[in-house]
């Protein structure tokens, strides 16, 4: 039988049996309460019935309207209260000796009849409280008697369960304990010989063949070692991401068939070479193993696979192991990984194709549009009133900011396809200066901004294409007007440093809290709070041209103290 069964028949019977015994209980409990006040009730009450009427016929001689009225009360209550066999006989014969003592109430011969009367129905209920009492007296006692039965019943089989449950459910858990012991001390021949038809029968089934396999392990290991192997080759090789693996000698232990079909090696040519000495003759390897400081934004790698064009993204995963008994790990290979990401590339391009077609078509209509303004402000088209320029006003400004969102639009597509053209040569710092400031000087008389130019003495000249680094100021100086507060200050300040030029914008504006700083040059951002006025192109076209001229940008900022936009350009 199972343990769970035995546990189920055994909890369960003795959880009927305290049922049952409560309900034996509560049944000889109700019964012994019913019968005491069946006596209350039924007898007691008429015996104090009768030794009211008593009394109160003593005393009808000394007031008799007063007596004649309690003995009447009390009989009323007695006929009410008639509950055994001759009770009533007696009650109805002292009713008409009392209706004729009321006639002549000082006979006392109708008293003493009375008083038999009385009597009779006193003898009748002190008879029926014995009878009663003895009835109550046997139900205590069958009470107690079911009790003690079903009492020791469920005491039986508690004791059975406290003997027998526990040392079915220990003394297998002691042996299976026991005989793990000897499995852990590489003692792979000891079994667990009880093989009863329950749970633990079926535990020490799975011991034992657990034992015997680990036995057969022990002794052909290396076969076993063998078939691991071929397993992981297996799964290595029908992986869709080329694999290369090295030890930390730099010997390549695997490659897998995607990652030979990319090199244009064969196997032989590769396991247990060194991965230095093929990179000198592999131009796909020379890049993967090289060490080289990695840029703060990842490229994608370009490898010409199956007759086309694939992007890959290099993944270099280190393998360290914690020998047994000791502390410290140590470095056993590298495992490197190129995840495919050519799907994703081809819907990139899909996407900046789209927008770059979509913002083309655009500006068509836009030119359009300025065009028809244009003709709407001259005075030949017609005399406008101040509603109508209102309206052409509002026109105009909408207008111009489509028309700038869909050149940053066209410039993002540039950048992403690559077909914006650089033209890196001289530039002189001052001029770009001068030119991004004329941009922006009618935005910051309207603020009463005032823009204040500090530089070095004799500021060498940067390798930068003058027109995209000048945009890049245009923008740092318009979000700067944007967000500053009316009637301050804006800084332009250059300076060299390590062989770099820095341009720097400083606002007094609300500042960038911390957690967005490494988030505003990306494309389509915007600070959670601020004036969405713009695409959030800006900044991330910004990065794109600074970046494209080998330059490095970014910003430093404290909320309610300003902003600091910068970018660093290499001197000639």
């Amino acid at each position: 039988m199972k343990i769970k069964t035995k546990l189920n028949l055994g909890v369960g019977l003795l959880f009927v049996m305290i049922i049952i015994l409560s309900l034996v209980s509560a049944y000889y409990i109700f019964s012994i309460k019913k019968d005491t006040e069946n006596i209350l009730k039924a007898n007691y009450n008429t015996l104090e019935y009768s030794r009211n009427m008593l009394l109160s016929l003593e005393s009808i001689n000394s007031d008799e309207n007063k007596t004649i009225a309690i003995f009447e009360k009390n009989l009323k209550l007695q006929i009410a209260n008639i509950t055994e066999n001759g009770e009533e006989i007696a009650t109805n014969n002292l009713q008409k000796s009392f209706s004729a003592l009321e006639k002549n109430r000082d006979d006392e011969k109708l008293k003493n009849q009375i008083r038999q009367d009385i009597f009779e129905i006193m003898k009748l209920n002190m008879n029926a409280i014995k009878q009663k009492s003895d009835l109550a007296r046997r139900t205590a006692e069958d009470a107690n008697l079911w009790i003690a039965v079903v009492g020791t019943l469920c005491f039986l089989i508690a004791f059975n369960l406290l003997v027998n449950l526990p040392n079915n459910i220990a003394n297998p858990i002691k042996e299976l304990t026991a005989s793990i012991k000897e499995i852990a001390n590489k003692n792979y021949k000891e079994r667990v010989n009880f093989m009863n038809h329950n749970e633990y029968g079926d535990l020490a089934k799975s011991f034992n063949s657990m034992a015997q396999k680990l036995e057969e392990y022990s002794s052909s290991s290396l076969h076993k070692l063998t078939f691991e192997k071929k397993r992981l080759e297996t799964l290595i090789n029908n992986m869709h991401d080329p694999i290369i693996g090295l030890d930390n000698n730099g010997i390549i232990l695997f490659v897998n068939d995607e990652a030979l079909k990319i090199m244009g090696l064969k196997s032989d040519d590769v396991v247990g070479k060194s991965a230095t000495t093929l990179a000198l003759t592999n131009d796909l390897l020379k890049s993967l193993i090289v060490n080289e400081l990695e840029s703060q934004k990842a490229h994608p790698m370009t490898i010409f696979a199956d007759g086309k064009e694939s992007y890959f993204e290099k993944e270099t995963v280190n393998i360290t192991i914690k020998p047994t008994g000791e502390d410290k790990t140590i470095d056993i290979g590298d495992v490197i990984i190129l995840r495919n990401i050519t799907i994703f590339k081809e819907l990139d391009f899909a996407k900046t194709n789209f927008i770059a077609t979509v913002s083309h078509e655009l500006k068509t209509p836009i030119a359009s549009i300025k065009m028809s303004l244009q003709l709407l402000e001259k005075q030949e088209t017609g005399v406008t009133n101040d509603d109508q320029k209102q309206l052409i006003e509002s026109i105009k400004e909408d207008s111009q900011r489509l028309l700038k969102i869909t050149g940053e639009l066209l410039d993002l597509s540039q950048l992403e396809t690559g077909n914006i053209q650089l033209n890196i040569e001289k530039s002189n710092p001052n001029e770009i200066v001068n030119y991004a400031i004329e941009a922006v000087k009618t935005q910051a008389e309207q603020k009463q901004i005032e823009l204040v130019i500090e530089t070095d003495k004799n500021l060498p000249e940067v390798k930068a294409d003058t027109e995209k680094t000048a945009w890049v100021l245009i923008n740092f100086l318009t979000n700067a007007i944007r967000y500053s507060p009316e009637n301050s200050t804006i800084k332009i300040h250059l300076e060299t440093k390590n062989n770099q030029l820095i341009f720097q914008v400083t606002d007094k504006g609300q500042g960038i809290d911390s957690r967005y700083q490494n988030k505003v040059f990306d494309k389509y951002f915007q600070i959670p709070g601020s004036h969405k006025s713009g695409t959030g192109l800006g900044l991330a076209i910004s990065k794109e041209f600074i970046e494209a001229q080998n330059g490095t940008i970014g910003v430093e900022s404290q909320l309610g103290l300003g902003s600091t936009f910068y970018f660093k350009l290499g001197i000639v």
